[in-house]
């Protein structure tokens, strides 16, 4: 097994005492309103043309009982899962790749419309070994930057100068300049030989995917993820008794799972939970009312919808208005109808918790006990919704995203302004009744589990977060003010 930073400038040193925060603009927020934005009409309604999806009820129906597992692929009956070799679960075909020198825009392009969920970056297009990955996560931190959420350390600064004076003429960001402003992900690899047991370790230690590169080379021929791998172990269940046994049981008798969980207040504005999301290294976060009944949840996938210079007012609006800024692009645009919000209790055995992760293709399940009676009582009140200006140059209390952003077209543009997104309350919300927040299951526990029963020793995964979040805190600033002070205002900690 292989571990190497994602790129070269890789930062670690200690946040500067010369750093101040402040509530300045970022040197990054020129705005530019693109020649494309201008002309950009609203298209037709896809209901016209929407297929027939499931109704709300069937959707409820088929999470309260999961279905039962998959056919076992028959090339892996009668063997032992931990001889199977990585690189019998990869496909070539999920392959997506950009350069360093690709502009942040371009990149965001196909992240977003390939419908990946991680991109390679290779130094040119006709090498085939990985040097970086680009996900969500770095779209999320590259947006505080560039919105002026977050500031680089002293080391970084003068790259954090480069960008803004890139940014203010107009010209490309390149993808590698972006990356290294802030803290990374492990870049972990394996070659396609390796068995199963090398990689369960690895993600039951917090890590999230793993590049397979051919034998003895740096050449790419596959992603293995976590719920790649998950979905694989729960499909061919039956062939690995080791494994099969442990679905019947609870996760409260499995012990599993996080009791001190991480969520944010609906009535938090939107930028803090992702200030909390990127210090904590953390993909998605609970929302709940105050009374902690979790009422819906903010993953960094979710930042597509902020890839335009007229989301930016949704930054300073709430969670609750951005949860229902995802609901209604989900069922307009795509014509979906709304998912409720993904939760187990503690009795929930691990089959029906591994049945819905892989039938919803979720990372992780919010653990809930019985809602509170007085559910939202403090968040009926309907939420104001932002106009959004005929000239956003005209009010400068609204921080906009550089101009290279301005012009980022997106996968799931909203039809409707965002001033005609409805107000909503948290009680109208899919996930009002799921509970009061009580834990939280994800795909690390689940394998970390599944390691351990097998014998194998893999990483703590809560050590990875603390080391996440050391970085996180080493590597940036926060404008508003420390990380902590971020912490102390939004999160909810619950123990049971």
């Amino acid at each position: 097994m292989q571990s190497q930073s994602s790129e070269d400038l890789r930062s670690t040193p200690s946040r500067s005492s010369s750093l101040r925060a402040h509530h300045t603009p970022s040197p990054l927020q020129s705005h530019r309103q693109s020649f494309t934005d201008s002309l950009r009409g609203h298209p037709p309604s896809p209901r016209a043309t929407r297929q027939p999806s499931l109704s709300q009820a069937q959707l409820q129906e088929l999470l309260n009982n999961p279905p039962t597992k998959g056919s076992a692929d028959p090339r892996f009956a009668g063997r032992d899962w931990q001889h199977i070799g990585v690189g019998e679960l990869c496909d070539p075909a999920d392959l997506r790749w950009v350069e360093f020198d690709s502009g942040i825009e371009d990149a965001t392009n196909i992240l977003i419309n390939s419908g990946a969920h991680v991109l390679l970056v290779r130094h040119h297009k006709d090498e085939r070994a990985a040097h970086a990955t680009y996900d969500y996560r770095d779209l999320t931190q590259y947006l505080l930057f560039a919105t002026g959420q977050l500031q680089p350390d002293e080391e970084h600064f003068p790259i954090f100068t480069s960008l803004a004076k890139k940014a203010q003429a107009g010209h490309t960001i390149p993808l590698r300049d972006a990356k290294s402003l802030g803290n990374k992900e492990p870049f972990i690899t394996l070659p396609l030989t390796a068995n199963l047991t090398h990689a369960i370790e690895v993600f039951g230690g917090g890590v999230h995917r793993i590049v397979i590169v051919e034998e003895g080379t740096d050449n790419v021929v596959g992603i293995l993820s976590q719920l790649r791998l998950v979905k694989f172990l729960w499909e061919n269940g039956r062939s690995f008794p080791i494994l099969d046994h442990l679905y019947t049981q609870s996760i409260k008798d499995l012990g599993i799972g996080s009791q001190l969980t991480i969520s944010v207040n609906g009535d938090k504005a939107l930028k803090e939970a992702l200030l909390l999301m990127n210090h904590e290294g953390l993909t998605s976060l609970a929302v709940v009312d105050n009374q902690l009944n979790v009422v819906g949840n903010i993953s960094n996938v979710d930042t597509k919808l902020l890839t335009k210079s007229s989301s930016a007012p949704l930054l300073d609006n709430t969670c609750i208005h951005f949860i229902s800024v995802i609901l209604s692009t989900r069922g307009v645009n795509d014509g979906k109808d709304s998912f409720p919000v993904f939760h187990i209790n503690p009795y929930s055995t691990l089959a029906h918790t591994v049945a819905k992760l892989v039938a919803t293709k979720a990372h992780r399940m919010w653990v809930t006990d019985s809602p509170s009676p007085s559910i939202s009582a403090a968040t009926t009140t309907p939420m104001p919704t932002p106009s959004l200006p005929h000239n956003p140059l005209s009010t400068p209390s609204v921080s906009h995203p550089p101009s290279h952003l301005s012009s980022m077209p997106q996968s799931q543009p909203p039809f409707l302004p965002l001033s005609a997104t409805p107000s909503i309350s948290a009680s109208a919300l899919p996930g009002a009744q799921a509970g009061r927040l009580a834990g939280v299951v994800s795909l690390t526990d689940i394998l970390n589990l599944f390691a351990r029963a097998s014998g194998l020793h893999p990483t703590d995964p809560d050590e990875r977060r603390r080391m996440r979040r050391r970085s996180s805190s080493s590597s940036v600033g926060v404008v508003r003010g420390s990380g902590e002070s971020v912490r102390s205002s939004s999160v909810s900690s619950v123990k049971r």
